[in-house]
């Protein structure tokens, strides 16, 4: 492997930019970073009046710019496409936990429309600190490029970057050392990077850096959904890299400090005190939702088929809480106390190109710890930790990744494929070596592991094409939508989880609303209209995390004491307060308050709505569900919960199962739920304010204030 003298030696500058920087001002600098990979150009634009009003920042920030940067008809390799970044007025703050975020929005290469990611680590607020609001890449180079912003002598250089390793864990690493002045000013770097599978699939993802000094390694958060990672290297970036002068005081010069200070501590003790009774956040990081979701059968196994297995306690929390390294300060952004970023240190690879090498893993987080495990019918720790890293360095998707696996071992088992056309593959249920090789054939771009590596939904469209199976079957098992693979929970159970799912604007992701245990175990929202209140408030409170750079984990992780007591403890009012606090305090917007927040989200959400539209998308139709997702597919998934479909089927749809075959109880089943499904989207759709068809309805733009001619020209004849 070449040395870092070597690859600098082989660099070859293409554009060097200087630029005038000044600090910011309540959490913004007003300008955007504007870098075209293709034809070199580097410009700084200034953020308009109406931008910042609107779109705030984060989220909100990346679907602007992409939509004034495309046509409706672009493709995600396309060299107009883009891939942009963007904190908000909060992020980078380190006086309140979960305050590092920022958010990447592109095209997505499996949806065909924009697609948001939202990422820890450095980058987003070395950014903001850098000087730029948001960070906006187009173009397509010819070569291997990295993008340099210097935020300690204010230029932006593109060059050539010819030998460096392309996967995540070597590259980040090389990169941070190769720009730090000394081992102190490791912590002052932020990476950009993906990997070899990022180059040969659909599913690549970004990975983002963060430098831990406890360790002395450089860490790594992931931007997963979507495929950003594969337009990152279809656009021939190699790395995008930042450096600042240093993280400490007021960088964001917010209004009242003091204000944001007392919030935080007081977020501070509740973590003291308790998150061990709670959450266990410091020990075990989401991974200790494992046994719980197991518990109340929601933890997908066998590609979703069931909720729950015997063989759950071989990954129990308690197993991953053994692997993890305790005692340290896992924060992936400076000051955050949720110490969630769990990693389990020198462990030994046992296969693949870094057999035999002892890394640092990241997680497993409960996603990966079910999309690299039971969801493939695998309980095995160590398959999960081994194939979370090569994930992770290989730039994968984890959550797409188990769902497409999960997919394809069903196929398998169900005769739709055989090792003929798996290339030799047994993708039986639990096989994990099969599971590990196929990982290691994406990255690689051979055989079946580049059909793998397109999604579920195109390799559904690829078996019906084929005729290798009854069309209805695979499209019933094959758990996308809108051509995004599902994320861990089954919602078979929770209509508004069904709702929470596949009415997402970008495909089913839970960052937009989970709602099993308001909807399935607590009974909170039990009539139509409360769970569209649900789908109407949740998604939008959880958007709002996205445009100021916040985590969502503090948000409702752990609680305060009282929080039962409230008339709305889902919501956690107190913790709302808190947002509501930091907010004025760093903006000086007194006015702001609990429903402006609601209405900052409405605002960039139907803006998404919209754009989906925009690219022929985002009606009724394309928020259709697999039926996996609301219930019983096969004769053995009914009968491994016969008593209690039977019991639902006489009590809540009031037909006697008695003497009906399953097959009949089956599609006495199915029709009952999906008229369910339909009546939920009749009322979300009203609550939303838009029509029976999912439009936002002129009246309700006008009300939010987002009735731009843009936007109208998209919906005006689209009203009815």
């Amino acid at each position: 492997m070449a040395t870092i003298e070597e690859m600098k030696a082989a660099h070859k500058i293409l554009k060097s930019w200087n630029y005038t920087w000044k600090a910011l001002d309540k959490g913004y600098t007003d300008k955007t970073l504007y870098v075209n990979v293709g034809t070199t150009e580097i410009k700084e634009k200034a953020v308009p009046a109406e931008m910042k009003k609107k779109f705030i920042g984060g989220k909100g920030y990346g679907l602007r710019l992409l939509w004034d940067a495309t046509k409706p008809t672009t493709k995600w390799d396309d060299p107009e496409n883009e891939i942009n970044i963007s904190s908000g007025p909060i992020g980078g703050i380190t006086q309140y936990s979960g305050s590092g975020k920022s958010l990447v929005v592109s095209i997505s290469p499996q949806t065909n429309i924009p697609i948001d990611s939202n990422v820890g680590g450095f980058f987003g607020p070395f950014l903001k600190f850098s000087g730029f609001d948001a960070l906006e890449i187009q173009g397509k180079a010819e070569e291997d490029v990295i993008v340099f912003i210097d935020g300690v002598n204010h230029k932006v250089e593109i060059y050539q970057a010819p030998i460096e390793p392309l996967d995540s864990h070597i590259l980040a690493e090389r990169l941070t050392e190769m720009y730090a002045d000394d081992d102190r000013d490791k912590r002052n770097i932020g990476v950009i990077s993906t990997g070899d599978a990022a180059e040969n699939s659909l599913i690549g993802m970004l990975n983002f850096s963060f430098y831990d000094p406890k360790r002395k390694e450089v860490r790594l958060k992931q931007a997963g959904r979507g495929g950003i990672g594969t337009v990152f290297r279809n656009k021939k970036i190699k790395a995008v890299v930042v450096k600042i002068p240093g993280v400490s005081g007021n960088l964001n010069n917010v209004v009242d400090l003091d204000a944001i200070k007392e919030r935080g501590k007081r977020f501070n003790r509740e973590m003291r005190e308790l998150d061990d009774s709670q959450a266990e956040m410091r020990s075990k990081g989401t991974a200790h939702l494992t046994n719980i979701m197991n518990d109340y059968d929601l933890l997908p196994v066998n590609n979703f088929k069931y909720g729950m297995s015997d063989e759950a306690d071989k990954i129990h929390s308690d197993v991953y809480k053994s692997f993890f390294t305790q005692g340290v300060p896992d924060g992936c952004w400076i000051g955050c106390n949720m110490a969630c970023a769990k990693g389990v240190d020198n462990y030994l690879l046992r296969t693949g190109p870094y057999s035999g090498s002892r890394v640092l893993v990241e997680g497993p987080e409960y996603e990966s710890a079910s999309s690299l495990g039971s969801i493939m019918g695998i309980f095995n720790p160590d398959f999960t930790i081994e194939s979370n890293f090569y994930c992770d360095t290989y730039g994968i998707c984890t959550i797409s990744w188990g769902t497409i696996m999960g997919f394809l071992m069903e196929c398998y088992e169900a005769g739709i494929l055989n090792e003929e056309r798996t290339g030799g593959f047994k993708l039986n249920f639990g096989n994990a070596d099969a599971a590990m090789n196929l990982l290691h054939a994406v990255a690689k771009g051979e055989g079946f592991g580049k059909l793998a590596g397109l999604g579920v939904r195109k390799l559904k469209e690829l078996f019906i094409k084929n005729g290798w199976g009854d069309a209805q079957f695979i499209n019933d098992i094959g758990m996308e939508n809108k051509g995004l693979e599902y994320s861990q929970y089954v919602s078979k159970e929770s209509l508004a989880q069904q709702g929470g799912y596949a009415m997402t604007n970008k495909g089913p992701q839970h960052d937009e609303a989970w709602l099993i245990f308001m909807d399935m175990v607590n009974n909170q929202i039990p009539t139509f209209e409360d769970k569209a209140e649900a789908l109407h408030y949740f998604p939008m409170f959880r958007t709002w995390f996205g445009l100021q750079g916040l985590c969502k984990l503090p948000w409702n992780d752990v609680e305060p004491e009282t929080n039962g007591e409230t008339d709305e403890p889902a919501k956690v009012p107190e913790h709302v307060d808190n947002y509501v606090t930091i907010y004025r305090s760093v903006t000086g917007d007194m006015s702001f308050d609990k429903h402006e927040m609601i209405r900052q989200s409405e605002r960039v959400y139907n803006f998404q709505r919209i754009f989906n539209i925009r690219r022929g998308f985002g009606l009724r139709k394309h928020d259709a569900q697999p039926y996996r997702a609301a219930g019983p597919v096969t004769k053995e998934e009914y009968l491994s919960r016969e008593e209690r479909y039977d019991s639902q089927m006489k009590d809540i749809i009031g037909i006697d199962p008695t003497g009906k075959s399953v097959e009949e109880k089956l599609e006495i089943t199915r029709k009952y739920r999906l008229d369910q499904y339909e009546r939920l989207l009749d009322a979300v759709y009203k609550r939303r304010g838009w029509t029976k068809n999912g439009v936002p309805t002129i009246e309700h733009l006008k009300n939010i204030g987002m009735d731009l001619p843009e936007l109208i020209d998209v919906v005006k004849d689209l009203q009815d």
